[in-house]
């Protein structure tokens, strides 16, 4: 490629990238006077945290700390806006600058206390031993060689740790409860450790599982957790806060909600067939599904223009071109998804000293990790064209250039559309590792429906066959397309 058409090309790839990127990360200012902030929490943690089908906390039952911020920040003067992913993403966040503070149950404990501030405690809690029925387990002592479970980053799952020595378990480790507590239902482990309120509600909905221990292990203050150092103004209104909702007694009024009441109990009446619950949750669903077509369609193309990129690096006459682009996709296609994912929108904050917009991660991600693939297969297709069509194009005077795009081009993406529509089916199956970032896409969607209704078999059926449907169509649109260029 000539050099003046090589810079041609380069500009015009960043031109493109940076007009859509800057669109991208721009965010909506809000127009009030008061201070907004951003707050992790654990959208399947209930009864702290409880979101509804749409993933929002809007709901009439929202949670215990969500009706507690609610007040603070009526009172206090402030607004805020929740980013919702595992307790574990949570804290990556709030090291990552992500967030201002991370509200989900969290336990103080002196370990916690090196790494982050805390808010006055508004509750205590310890973690509780739940088995199956069935199960003959009631102590710890019973679980040498088994198996047990915690969520990652918990208190359940550092008491878990530091005893296991003691005890002569194993563990393993989970993001949500209710898969959790599926886990121990179905004979996978012998038993999960898990917050004692959050354990309480969830047998109280209908999760087939009893508590075995008497009292909480463990038991420890629960707060709201900040960087070190960092959001002073923050913690002094939500000190402020808890002080004047105790005093007045808003506290503990809001406890007794959710711990002793039966108000947010589930209703008998509800319905738990697979079309009682497409009906109950068709707007969430829907809402899903339009998120992952969204990071599917936006993803896929700045994957194909950063793969199309490195494949034509790795076939220009430019050694140096030739090793960047095998470079680039080495390494894009040797780290995994959620890595990448990970590093983006939690690492990235702390180089750049910018927050990375949610979305705008999950496209950054689809696009390194999807355009190296991609990469590879335009660089396959342009080699597998026959170096005699090479030969002749050059013998005809066209220069490197043209005859890659003239002559080249043409017959190699003939040969790269079957695998460049499978590569576009992989990225729409592969949104739903975002859900790890807190995107609320098609699967984070049904994690969320499953921690109200306890329906795990027959809510991930439901986003099976949806996923089994949008790909059967992709592969009739493969076929056809493929069919018009025969």
């Amino acid at each position: 490629m000539r050099k003046k058409s090589w810079k041609k090309f380069i500009a015009s790839l960043i031109a493109v990238v940076a007009i859509v990127v800057g669109w991208l990360i721009v965010e909506p200012q809000s127009a009030s006077a008061d201070q907004t902030y951003t707050f992790a929490t654990n959208g399947t943690f209930a009864p702290f945290e409880m979101q509804d089908s749409k993933g929002s906390y809007s709901g009439k039952n929202p949670g215990i700390e969500i009706e507690m911020l609610q007040q603070i920040a009526k009172h206090e003067h402030f607004k805020y806006q929740f980013k919702s992913m595992s307790f574990n993403g949570d804290l990556q966040a709030l090291e990552g600058g992500q967030v201002d503070a991370v509200m989900a149950g969290m336990s103080v404990t002196d370990e916690r206390k090196q790494k982050y501030d805390f808010s006055k405690p508004y509750y205590t809690d310890g973690v509780m031993m739940a088995v199956a029925k069935n199960s003959k387990i009631k102590s710890l002592k019973q679980l040498r060689g088994k198996t047990v479970s915690a969520k990652s980053g918990t208190s359940a799952a550092l008491f878990l740790k530091k005893n296991q020595k003691k005890y002569g378990y194993k563990i393993k480790y989970f993001d949500s409860s209710n898969t959790m507590w599926n886990d121990v239902k179905n004979g996978n482990a012998a038993a999960t450790f898990d917050d004692g309120p959050v354990l309480q509600y969830g047998i109280r909905q209908g999760v087939d599982l009893k508590i075995v221990t008497k009292k909480p292990i463990d038991a420890q203050p629960v707060a709201i957790g900040f960087q070190k150092g960092q959001n002073k103004e923050l913690q002094a209104k939500i000190n402020d806060g808890i002080t004047w909702m105790k005093k007045t007694g808003r506290m503990q009024k809001i406890i007794n909600k959710y711990t002793k009441s039966k108000a947010t109990t589930k209703n008998s009446t509800q319905a738990h067939t697979i079309m009682g619950l497409l009906k109950a949750n068709k707007s969430a669903l829907l809402s899903g599904l339009w998120m992952t077509l969204k990071l599917t369609i936006v993803g896929i193309v700045f994957a194909m223009i950063f793969g199309i990129f490195l494949g034509v690096l790795g076939v220009v006459q430019n050694k140096f071109a030739n090793g960047l682009s095998s470079t680039l996709i080495y390494i894009f296609r040797g780290i995994p998804m959620i890595v990448l994912a990970f590093f983006i929108y939690m690492g990235l904050p702390n180089v750049i000293g910018h927050k990375v917009p949610l979305f705008l991660a999950g496209i950054l991600t689809l696009t390194f990790d999807e355009g190296a693939y991609i990469g590879a297969i335009v660089k396959g297709g342009f080699e597998s064209v026959n170096v005699g069509q090479w030969e002749a194009a050059r013998s005809l005077g066209l220069p490197y250039s043209k005859a890659l795009i003239k002559v080249i081009a043409p017959q190699g993406f003939k040969l790269m559309v079957p695998s460049l529509v499978n590569q576009f089916i992989i990225t729409l199956k592969d949104t739903s590792i975002l859900s790890a970032i807190g995107l609320m896409e098609l699967t984070q969607t049904g994690t969320v429906i499953i921690s109200q209704n306890m329906e795990g078999f027959r809510m991930w059926t439901i986003i099976a066959v949806i996923y089994i449907i949008i790909i059967t169509l992709l592969t009739w649109l493969s076929n056809y397309v493929q069919k018009r260029m025969d």
